[in-house]
């Protein structure tokens, strides 16, 4: 098992265990754990359970689903941020020695 396969199997076992200490059964903690998927997220809820200690499965799927939400807006805002980077450098430097505008403009210089 990797470094990250047991942080992750580290993570997911305490948000069972939060989540049965909530009296929940074991199967919903699992199922919430895969759904968050990260180690970082499932941090995430811990927190919130810990502090709000939800009374209701309702309330904690909606705190599940905030948060993979907000996980879905960054890798969309990054993705986003990568593209227009790449955008921008075509913009300066052209798409290389290869590209059309470049042998374009270098026939110009000639």
């Amino acid at each position: 098992m990797t470094d990250s396969q047991r942080m992750w199997a580290r993570s997911r076992d305490d948000l069972v265990k939060a989540i049965t200490g909530l009296g929940f059964p074991e199967e919903f903690g699992n199922e919430v754990a895969k759904a968050l998927g990260s180690p970082k997220a499932m941090d995430r809820m811990l927190s919130y359970l810990y502090q709000v200690k939800p009374q209701s499965a309702e309330l904690i799927v909606d705190e599940m689903l905030a948060i993979c939400s907000d996980i879905a807006s960054w890798k969309e805002k990054k993705a986003s941020e990568e593209a227009n980077a790449r955008y921008n450098e075509i913009l300066n430097y052209g798409f290389g020695e290869d590209d059309v505008y470049g042998k374009a403009r270098n026939n110009l210089d000639t």
